[in-house]
């Protein structure tokens, strides 16, 4: 037997609501939440996390597509809008916001299953994707910052570029931890002690 799919349907028209609620439930989903406008959605979405959430209107607005943006960004869900209007731009703009399907003059029930799953299969892709270039760029920084810390090491221990490694990651290693937060710690030392050492004032402490 096939899982139904959790749905939380947007639709600012009661009447057209209640048909495409009929039609998820004959599809073989669960309309988990309905409500008729983006209030509370994002309160709702947390609430209820469904598997998938549905937007019915005749055009999406400004806001609405905003909405879309913060649900990507902060609590990323596949989105399936049915719209009237077919305007390129918008269906442009909607995708941007993170939309996975957009459906022009809404779809007969045996294409809705069909449908959400598709969109269901898009966003998992897009969100491996984008954890793969999340994990990549961060990999990046912190090859950056143990740069960085190499280069003080260097400078004020005299020492190679391969000693300057290996105190780090001995260090790392010696008090459990990532040799990028021993990188953040020596890059902090040198910024708590670059304004003495700049102002041509002695360290506190040392003959005048």
């Amino acid at each position: 037997m096939t899982e139904k799919l959790r749905v939380l349907l947007v639709d600012d028209r009661p009447d057209r609501a209640r048909d495409l609620a009929r039609d998820l439930e004959q599809a073989g989903c669960l309309v988990v939440a309905q409500l008729t406008g983006p209030v509370d959605l994002h309160a709702t979405l947390r609430g209820v996390q469904p598997d998938v959430v549905v937007i019915d209107m005749d055009s999406p607005s400004r806001d609405t597509l905003e909405d879309m943006h913060r649900i990507h960004r902060e609590q990323p869900r596949p989105i399936v809008m049915f719209v009237d209007d077919g305007d390129t731009e918008s269906m442009r703009t909607a995708v941007r916001a993170g939309v996975a399907a957009y459906v022009v003059k809404g779809a007969t029930p045996e294409r809705i299953r069909p449908l959400l799953e598709l969109a269901c299969a898009r966003f998992e892709t897009f969100q491996s994707l984008r954890d793969e270039l999340e994990r990549a760029q961060s990999s990046l920084a912190e090859r950056k910052l143990i740069e960085k810390a190499k280069g003080v090491l260097m400078e004020t221990r005299g020492q190679s570029e391969q000693e300057a490694f290996s105190s780090m990651r001995k260090l790392a290693m010696d008090q459990g931890k990532r040799i990028v937060d021993v990188a953040r710690a020596v890059l902090s030392a040198a910024e708590l002690l670059a304004p003495e050492a700049s102002s041509g004032r002695p360290p506190r402490g040392g003959r005048t």
